[in-house]
C-alpha cells in the first residue's frame, strides 16, 4: 500500500499555517492512541485476577483495587483521540473526510473520556467477592456508563466509511480496502458477540477500530512536512 499524503491548498489551513511542530504532535496522540489503550488493556486482562475476557466487558477494568489504572487508560487514550481529531482538521481542511472524520474520531476520544469519568459497577462476579448476576440496580454513573461504549464503537466504525472514501478518491485504493475491512469485520464482531456472549468478540472489533484511528492519524502525519521544512507541494 502507499501512504496518503494530505496535499496542501493555497491559502487554506492544510497549507503552511497546518506544517506546524503543533499539528506533528497532535497526529502523533492520535497515532499513539490506539496501539497503547490496546496493550493496556491486553495487559490487565492477563493481570487482574478473576477477570475472564470472555465473560467480562473491559469495562470492567475500571472497578476494584487496581480500577484506576483502567479509568487513567480511558482518560489518556480518550485525550490522545481528542489531540489527533484536531491534528486531523488542520490537515484535511475542507477535502474529503475533512469535517466528519475529525469529528467522529472526536467522538471517540469523547467516549473513552465519558468511560473514564462514569466508571462501571460491579457485576456478575468481578471484582472477587461481587455477587453473580447483574447489578440489582444500576448506579447513576453505571447507567450513564453505557452510552459510551455505543459511542465507541459506532463513531469509529462510520469514520471508517468516511476515510475509505477519502483514500478511494486519493487513489490509494489499499488503504480503502482496509478502512472497509475494518469497519465491516468489526461490525460483524459486534454483531456476534451477544449471541455468543463472548466479550473478546467485542474487545477483538474495539482493537481493529482504534487502531485503525490510529493509522490514518499516522499516514496524515507523514505527509506533513517537519518544522521549518519548506513545503514545495504548495503552489
Amino acid at each position: 500500500m502507499r501512504l496518503m499524503t494530505a496535499t496542501p491548498r493555497a491559502g487554506t489551513a492544510s497549507g503552511p499555517s497546518a506544517t506546524t511542530k503543533g499539528t506533528r504532535t497532535l497526529l502523533v496522540g492520535g497515532a499513539v492512541a490506539g496501539p497503547l489503550f490496546s496493550v493496556v488493556v491486553g495487559a490487565q486482562m492477563v493481570a487482574r485476577e478473576g477477570f475472564d475476557p470472555a465473560r467480562y466487558p473491559l469495562s470492567l477494568l475500571s472497578v476494584g483495587d487496581m480500577g484506576w489504572v483502567q479509568i487513567a487508560n480511558f482518560m489518556l487514550a480518550g485525550t490522545l483521540f481528542l489531540a489527533g481529531a484536531i491534528g486531523m482538521r488542520r490537515v484535511l481542511n475542507s477535502g474529503p473526510a475533512g469535517t466528519w472524520g475529525p469529528r467522529l474520531i472526536a467522538a471517540l476520544g469523547v467516549a473513552l473520556i465519558w468511560g473514564g469519568v462514569f466508571v462501571a459497577d460491579p457485576a456478575d462476579g468481578f471484582p472477587p467477592g461481587t455477587p453473580a448476576g447483574p447489578p440489582e440496580t444500576l448506579s447513576w454513573h453505571g447507567a450513564l456508563h453505557t452510552l459510551g461504549p455505543v459511542v465507541g464503537l459506532l463513531a469509529p466504525t462510520v469514520a471508517c466509511f468516511v476515510f475509505a472514501r477519502r483514500f478511494s478518491r486519493l487513489g490509494r485504493q489499499g488503504w480503502a480496502a482496509y478502512c472497509v475491512t475494518t469497519g465491516v469485520v468489526a461490525a460483524l464482531l459486534a454483531v456476534a458477540a451477544f449471541p455468543t456472549a463472548d466479550y473478546r468478540l467485542l474487545f477483538t472489533g474495539d482493537v481493529l477500530l482504534n487502531l485503525s484511528a490510529s493509522v490514518v492519524a499516522a499516514i496524515l502525519l507523514t505527509g506533513v512536512p517537519a518544522p521549518g521544512e519548506v513545503d514545495r507541494s504548495a503552489p
